[in-house]
């Protein structure tokens, strides 16, 4: 990665030589999706962004390690903090799945114009996001600790990570916009690189703020958001310094950053859905917290390392969904729709059997899991249990993530939001009503859970099919052919 300090000329070699082979493409960085193998593009694409979400995972999992050394309360305190992440996470899916849409969209239109504006747009709505984010966080991130939390010394240890986090969280706006821009064009390699930098510096961190090796002057809590901040500001300038330096298919432009309402309009739109589901899987964990507290805080710290490994075991799948967008949304924009049905078939067929295959490996070995995070009988007994019932959802999660990948690609993500609040309505409610009930129990929650998930997966399903009939329809033949009316395709669901 070029420095700040190095040569310009020999930062921008640097740079194009990594743009080159990261992208197997031209020295444009931009990588055609709409020719070869639809397979190999899904694959090719998904392998690096797994590694990057592995890495951006690993933020949780060497905080949770060396949190965990610290207690039950300390545990509890960081894993229902984090939730808030949701919050921001929704913000991001936001902004990131809008920008992707919209340049995968103009890059199979073969429009670099667009692309640029609309990468540069989102690079302005990240600043905004990013300065709401520190003044929210700040502002009420004590009082939503106080909230969830099961007794005060949650509470302490989970204000001490979340304020220390926030500005960290602030920042991933900015990484998410420029990295959008990347995935949008076909390039993934890049964002991965500086993840794998970021979490290796955080490692690096987190013993000495949280422990206080070679300090003697441990923070605990507080130590792990702040190695987190301070990492993932390193990883923006690096990845800025990338796009500054190298003439790129997409680029920072400021000139470009006055404000344009109908393309930010079209950016939300695509957006907003995506981030409202994110954030109904916020205010669903926020409830769960809610709900079993009264287990006490070994309740809540096995749930957070359950809910934090379940999250590390659906890297693979996720990246799959993440690669659907850019290689269905180029096709899209190309009108090679038949290429659009085939990238579905082929995505959910991988995923659905990845998820088998983490299904089987829960059932069998569950505890294994948690055991490596913490040791306390009671947080293994919940965290392992709730691994071993959640799994028989797995499947149906892959299925989600499918069909949220190409509503994605297909620009109207409204569908996908539609399904997550039927999950809300259909798993809240009744959490709620049953905690109030005297024999309330763990396993209720978890079974719930399972029966939730299922119907939000066959509500995708039926959706997704709907959008496929409406969206992709025969391209009309070109000036002097024989014209021709539009005839609906047949659905990928439809067999």
């Amino acid at each position: 990665m070029p420095t700040c300090t190095g040569g310009i000329s020999t930062g921008k070699a640097w740079a194009k030589r990594w743009a080159v082979t990261g992208a197997g493409d031209s020295g444009d960085a931009m990588k055609d999706l709409t020719q070869g193998s639809i397979t190999r593009a899904l694959v090719a694409m998904a392998l690096p962004i797994a590694i990057g979400m592995l890495f951006q995972t690993l933020y949780l999992l060497v905080d949770l390690y060396f949190v965990a050394r610290l207690g039950d309360a300390a545990i509890a305190g960081v894993s229902s903090a984090g939730t808030a992440g949701f919050v921001i996470l929704a913000l991001t899916q936001m902004l990131g799945v809008g920008t992707v849409a919209l340049v995968s969209h103009a890059v199979g239109r073969k429009d670099q114009a667009e692309a640029n504006l609309v990468f540069n747009q989102s690079v302005l709505l990240s600043a905004i996001c990013g300065v709401l984010t520190l003044v929210a966080g700040f502002v009420a991130g004590g009082a939503y600790v106080r909230s969830i939390a099961a007794d005060p010394d949650v509470v302490a240890a989970g204000t001490a990570y979340l304020y220390w986090y926030t500005p960290g969280l602030a920042l991933q706006f900015a990484l998410v916009a420029m990295g959008s821009a990347l995935r949008g064009t076909g390039i993934v390699r890049p964002t991965m690189m500086v993840q794998m930098l970021t979490v290796i510096l955080n490692t690096l961190l987190a013993p000495v703020l949280i422990s206080g090796w070679g300090t003697h002057h441990p923070l605990g809590a507080a130590g792990a958001g702040l190695a987190s901040s301070v990492s993932i500001a390193v990883g923006v300038v690096f990845l800025w310094v990338y796009f500054a330096r190298l003439e790129h298919y997409v680029g920072l432009e400021p000139q470009q950053w006055r404000p344009h309402p109908a393309l930010i309009r079209r950016i939300l739109n695509v957006g907003l859905p995506a981030g409202g589901e994110f954030f109904m899987l916020f205010v669903i964990l926020a409830v769960i917290y809610w709900v079993i507290r009264g287990f006490g805080p070994a309740a809540q710290a096995g749930f957070g390392v359950g809910g934090r490994v379940m999250q590390g075991l659906f890297l693979p799948v996720m990246a799959l969904a993440f690669a659907i967008t850019p290689v269905a949304g180029q096709n899209f924009g190309a009108r090679r729709y038949e290429r659009v049905r085939e990238t579905f078939r082929q995505a959910t067929a991988l995923s659905s059997a990845l998820m088998l295959a983490l299904t089987l490996l829960c059932q069998w070995r569950s505890e294994w899991f948690i055991e490596l995070f913490t040791r306390q009988p009671d947080a293994v007994e919940v965290g392992a249990t709730y691994l071993r019932v959640i799994a028989w959802n797995f499947l149906a999660t892959g299925l989600i993530f499918s069909c949220s990948g190409m509503f994605q690609a297909l620009g109207n993500t409204w569908p996908s939001l539609a399904s997550s609040g039927a999950r809300l309505l259909t798993f809240v409610l009744p959490a709620v009503l049953l905690s109030t009930r005297p024999h309330f129990t763990l396993m209720q929650v978890w079974y719930l859970s399972v029966a939730s998930v299922t119907l939000q997966a066959l509500t995708s399903l039926a959706l997704l099919r709907r959008e496929f009939r409406r969206r992709l329809v025969a391209s009309p033949k070109p000036p002097g052919a024989a014209a021709s009316a539009a005839v609906p395709v047949t659905s990928s669901l439809e067999g």
